[in-house]
């Protein structure tokens, strides 16, 4: 279940990011991609899960970090809802990273 939440939020907030067509949103959404790549679908990087995952936790901060200080507001409904699917993307993976520990 938390693998599909995953792959749901990342796939969601990357499409998002693509569908901007702004060249630095595009490298973006694409980073995401490729980081759950890595994350569930790349066989040679399954022994690095654990910190692929730590990887796309900070990847979705910077994210966060980068929209607030290159735009500065919250008045883009889109770009809000961007940053809720990557706040719950961050919380759905530090959870799936504490399930994995015990």
């Amino acid at each position: 279940m938390m693998k599909n939440s995953v792959i749901g939020l990342t796939v969601a907030t990357a499409v998002i990011h693509i569908a901007l067509f702004n060249p630095l949103m595009i490298l973006n959404g694409v980073g995401y991609l490729v980081l759950l790549a890595a994350l569930y679908f790349l066989p040679q990087t399954a022994a690095y899960r654990p910190t692929v995952r730590y990887v796309l936790m900070g990847y979705a901060a910077v994210t966060i970090l980068g929209y607030f200080v290159l735009n500065g507001d919250l008045s883009s409904p889109l770009g809000m809802v961007t940053k809720l699917i990557e706040i719950a993307l961050i919380v759905v993976l530090w959870q799936a990273g504490s399930k994995a520990a015990a």
